[in-house]
């Protein structure tokens, strides 16, 4: 396998013989902006960040994408990636090859963990533009003692998404004493409209995925735990984008783009749309 250094000394022989490619060669920021379209993948039923809602694609990541693209002077064509078994599957997908169904790869992914390790096997993209710090809350109806250890529980009724983080820790944890209690959705969005509903008497899901719902609820509020959860294995994460390696100044204009937003308070007030309060991503420093 080559090195990137033998990959970057393999590209100035070729731009000296005049053998460089199209891909190589152009700009992707100025290509964007000559064509006057992004193309912006976020993920299929991804509430609160992308969703479709009366035939309309809405979301936070539908928002930023609009923003984004704005602020770049062109238009957005936001496309949605169906999630494949692995966050690298949709990098492949979404980013740098596209879908073996004929999905068009985008300029700019969105939703995209941001993390090294996750970076460093993924060299075929440049993550960058850690935007917020998601982590997982649980929320109680029906007068569930939210606060209590979780053993006490049992016999209540909690909803989770399937084959999540949240799903394996109530199942798995406390010897499975609750794992006969937990109820599963195919999302952890439509698990908090569960527990919005009464139909369950606790929710554990992301935090944005709790308060958009707590938002959308006119005034019925979930009562959200505050010390954290013993045993629980995930501190939170960052998202970010993803561009393609070869679309590092696209990637540096979307990088001054979010880090203005976030300086001046756009950010905070594009999340408070939905309900969701911004956390600042870790890396973003």
């Amino acid at each position: 396998m080559l090195s990137r250094r033998g990959l970057i000394g393999g590209a100035g022989a070729a731009l000296a013989l005049g053998l460089m490619p199209d891909r190589l060669a152009a700009a992707p920021l100025a290509k964007v902006k000559a064509l006057g379209t992004i193309r912006v993948v976020v993920y299929q039923n991804n509430r609160p960040w992308s969703w479709e809602e009366g035939g309309k694609l809405v979301g936070l990541d539908v928002d930023l994408a609009q923003a984004i693209a704005t602020k770049l002077g062109v238009r957005a064509d936001v496309a949605q990636l169906v999630a494949d078994e692995s966050a690298d599957d949709d990098l492949r997908n979404g980013v740098w090859k596209g879908g073996l169904l004929g999905f068009t790869p985008g300029d700019l992914m969105l939703h995209v963990p941001f993390d090294r390790t996750f970076a460093a096997r993924n060299d075929q993209v440049a993550i960058i533009a850690p935007y917020y710090r998601e982590s997982f809350g649980l929320a109680g109806s029906n007068g569930l003692a939210v606060e209590a250890l979780p053993t006490e529980w049992k016999g209540r009724k909690l909803a989770v998404e399937l084959d999540s983080i949240p799903d394996f820790y109530l199942i798995g944890s406390f010897g499975g004493v609750l794992a006969k209690d937990v109820s599963h959705y195919p999302t952890g969005s439509e698990a908090v409209a569960a527990a919005m509903a009464g139909q369950a008497d606790a929710v554990l899901a992301s935090r944005a995925q709790i308060e958009e719902g707590a938002h959308r609820s006119d005034g019925k509020a979930l009562a959200l735990r505050k010390g954290p959860l013993p045993a629980f294995a995930s501190p939170g994460w960052d998202i970010g984008m993803a561009v393609k390696e070869n679309s590092r100044t696209l990637g540096d204009a979307v990088e001054e783009i979010t880090t203005a937003m976030a300086t001046s308070g756009e950010m905070k007030a594009l999340f408070e749309r939905y309900g969701v309060t911004w956390t600042p991503a870790n890396a973003a420093g």
